[in-house]
């Protein structure tokens, strides 16, 4: 007892002043004697996940110190690919939210270790589990797959990576002290049985050996749950369990892939959990969530909260899933999980009881919990200009084509595409659209006449289009798919000809491209009155005295995207369960603020838009 208080007491000394100490102080972290071990001292791993990319970079230290008051040691997170590489030959590592090195030597300054998840597939319902959307191109490439061109763009992609936090890394001086060698693969050869478990495990290997190559040091680990450790595990890294409540089994589990002992670890343990449109927000109980945690406690396993704080799938960063009873489920904009720290970095109940918890276990110095940040309630925003997204047409050189071309091969990745036809003669009769990705509103002569959704199954549509009449439709790529075989095929826009009453509609396609990867310049057009039913940017300005966190009230509208001064919130969509979108504090302005708001199915003219003191993640509207 006595030597275990002291080897407590010693980690608490190096938490509070080794992890913030110079970068020349090199330390050691190693699995030995089946535990971790930092310096040669026993030291569990108390985890929680949080996703630089989805918090603003000017909440990021306070996030950190949310998680130290709860009593944890670590933060988790994955770095998502296309995050950083937007396009061929483009690299951010430095702009945003995208200063992965400052993020980390963050965690550092707060006397915090650091797992890193670089993939290259992250899953995390991300867009595309987070690889470039234009790796799609390049007809040879098979995505995540023992494929020469796919594992050549692996090997770039880690060693940029590398040359960002290779000196971050615990032996260097730095807080990273593990690296994960891809992700949940052990799922991913359990759903393409089409291809031979050794090639699957030679593309696994070739993973770990990247990471090596480029210098990452180690120690490596696989993320799985623990039934799926022959499918994931790879050689030279210690297999942890996703997911997993049953400490015998965890324990059987990784001493079958790891000479017969430990260290135990849950890479991913649940405290909430992912929600999508239209479907009923996901809530996990304070009591089931504590009752679990004090498990893993009592029996010496390491673990990791998935999410211990969430934030928000900013802009088009939220990626989709797929069942049996949906083509595509959308993530919401919120990703806040039923976290312990909610999307807007409160103290939830749950917080407040693992806390509790923690503090009766852990032996190093845990700090008070930091004041929330302050949040505002303004006034309704007057809308003070609307135009119409026709308008914009005149601005965008349409590409001509036969038949729809997919947003791929477009040169598009992102955002929307407005497909139009001239009919000389009159059609009459079911539109059918089986290649939808994945949301359309339909016009004729800019009247809309209905919607296609891939997330509602609907492919068809009755139309009626006179002679001379113009036949649009304004498709939005609603997140890639980032779970599951389907992940190789995730296209967007139309992919498959259009039929009208089964025969394809050919000849004289135009696609006019409209990323909304930045906020539009409304400026240059004439505000107007837009018409029920036609897709209208808003535009407004607001004052604020002394910035502070918003919940922008959507209820009322119905399906868009909203930018404040510059940046991009993300999707709203009146079905839910999201009502509310996430206003950062760090993002507005002392005095004059700008919205602009992309209505897509304005079905009355709006005319302001109001917020709220706290967010509505829960109320489906179907």
């Amino acid at each position: 007892m006595l030597k275990l208080t002291r080897t407590w007491c010693l980690l608490g000394a190096l938490l509070a002043a080794g992890l913030s100490a110079p970068a020349q102080q090199k330390h050691t972290f190693e699995i030995q004697d089946g535990q971790f071990k930092y310096d040669g001292q026993p030291t569990p791993i108390y985890s929680g996940e949080m996703h630089y990319a989805r918090v603003p970079r000017p909440y990021w230290r306070h996030r950190l110190q949310m998680m130290k008051a709860m009593g944890l040691n670590t933060v988790a997170t994955y770095v998502f690919w296309n995050y950083h590489h937007p396009s061929p030959g483009v690299w951010d590592f430095s702009t945003g939210n995208r200063n992965l090195a400052e993020f980390v030597r963050t965690a550092q300054q707060e006397g915090m270790f650091v797992i890193l998840r670089p993939g290259p597939y992250t899953c995390a319902e991300w867009e595309f589990g987070g690889y470039p959307w234009w790796l799609q191109q390049n007809k040879d490439l098979v995505i995540r797959a023992n494929n020469k061109p796919f594992l050549d763009s692996c090997r770039v992609y880690l060693g940029k990576l590398a040359e960002q936090v290779r000196s971050l890394q615990v032996r260097q001086g730095g807080p990273i002290i593990l690296t994960q060698v891809e992700n949940e693969f052990g799922s991913y050869v359990l759903q393409r049985p089409d291809i031979p478990l050794a090639e699957h495990q030679q593309y696994n290997a070739a993973i770990r050996k990247q990471l090596a190559d480029v210098g990452f040091e180690g120690p490596f680990f696989t993320s799985d749950a623990s039934n799926l450790f022959n499918g994931g595990s790879t050689p030279g890294a210690l297999p942890t369990a996703n997911g997993e409540d049953d400490v015998a089994r965890l324990r059987q589990s990784v001493n079958q892939f790891h000479d017969n002992k430990g260290p135990y670890m849950v890479a991913e343990y649940y405290p909430g959990w992912l929600d999508h449109w239209g479907e009923p927000f996901v809530r996990v109980t304070t009591e089931k969530v504590v009752k679990q945690v004090a498990t893993y406690l009592q029996n010496g396993v390491n673990f990791n909260f998935y999410m211990v704080h969430g934030g928000t799938n900013f802009g088009f960063t939220a990626g989709a899933n797929y069942d049996k009873n949906h083509d595509i489920q959308p993530d919401i904009t919120s990703y806040d999980y039923d976290a312990p720290i909610s999307e807007a970095g409160w103290a939830t109940p749950k917080y407040k009881a693992l806390r509790e918890l923690m503090l009766k276990h852990v032996k190093y110095p845990v700090p008070a919990v930091p004041a929330p940040l302050p949040v505002l309630s303004l006034p309704p925003i007057a809308i003070s200009k609307a135009v119409s997204l026709f308008d914009l047409k005149r601005d965008v050189k349409p590409v001509r084509n036969d038949t729809p071309l997919t947003f791929e091969a477009l040169g598009q990745g992102h955002g929307y595409v407005l497909y139009s036809r001239k009919f000389r003669q009159a059609a009459k009769g079911n539109l059918q659209v089986k290649g939808l990705r994945d949301f359309a509103t339909v016009y004729v002569n800019g009247r809309r006449v209905g919607e296609l959704s891939r997330q509602k199954n609907t492919y068809t549509l009755a139309v009626d289009v006179p002679a001379g009449a113009t036949l649009e439709l304004l498709v939005e790529n609603m997140g890639r798919i980032n779970y599951g075989a389907l992940i190789v095929q995730n296209t967007k826009g139309i992919i498959e000809p259009v039929l009208l009453n089964d025969a394809p509609v050919t000849g004289n396609w135009e696609m006019y491209r409209m990323p909304f990867e930045q906020v539009p310049n409304l400026s240059a057009y004439r505000a107007g009155k837009s018409p029920a039913g036609q897709p209208t940017l808003y535009s407004g300005t607001f004052k604020v005295e002394k910035p502070g966190d918003v919940f922008l009230d959507m209820r009322g509208w119905g399906k868009g995207l909203v930018f404040v001064n510059g940046q991009s919130l993300g999707r709203f969509w009146r079905i839910g369960p999201q009502q509310t979108l996430y206003l950062p504090g760090s993002w507005l302005r002392q005095g004059q603020n700008e919205v602009v708001i992309l209505e897509q199915l304005n079905d009355a003219p709006q005319k302001s838009l109001k917020t709220i003191d706290k967010p509505i993640i829960d109320d489906v509207r179907l």
